[in-house]
């Protein structure tokens, strides 16, 4: 059960199926990580703040944990290495970032969270693809 909770993912899809999610979960990981996450770990003390004005105790803990979701989550998911496990992640640190912080400002500002949290949820559900580090671990051809 665990193993399929952390590795798993659906197998033995055709070529075409396997690039596409190849493609989107590579440049989504490194997307999310180096244009969004890597200025969050170590967080800055503005980030701190900004976590705690949104109502979190601990506000440097869930800071932390924003910008691990977001920058080694992310470098998991282009990976495909805990692609389940970090896409929650990575789609829980979106949608707070949807509520929490782009909540009234308009589409074109929530625009990039909305992407990044359906493509979580992709990954979430569907698992990573056979062209992956968890399809290698796996080894049993997917589910």
């Amino acid at each position: 059960m665990l193993k399929k909770i952390l590795f798993g993912g659906e197998a033995n899809l055709s070529a075409p199926a396997n690039i596409g999610l190849s493609l989107l979960r590579i440049f989504a990981g490194i997307a999310l990580a180096f244009g969004h996450g890597i200025g969050k770990v170590p967080p800055s003390e503005g980030f701190i703040k900004a976590v705690g004005k949104m109502g979190f105790p601990m506000p440097g803990f869930f800071a932390w944990a924003a910008g691990i979701s977001e920058f080694f989550g992310a470098i998991f998911l282009a990976l495909g290495l805990f692609t389940r496990l970090s896409s929650f992640f990575v789609g829980f640190t979106m949608f707070v970032g949807l509520v929490g912080v782009h909540l009234n400002d308009p589409f074109e500002k929530q625009e990039k969270a909305f992407l990044y949290l359906f493509i979580a949820l992709l990954f979430l559900f569907k698992g990573a693809s056979d062209w992956s580090i968890d399809s290698f671990i796996r080894g049993d051809g997917g589910e």
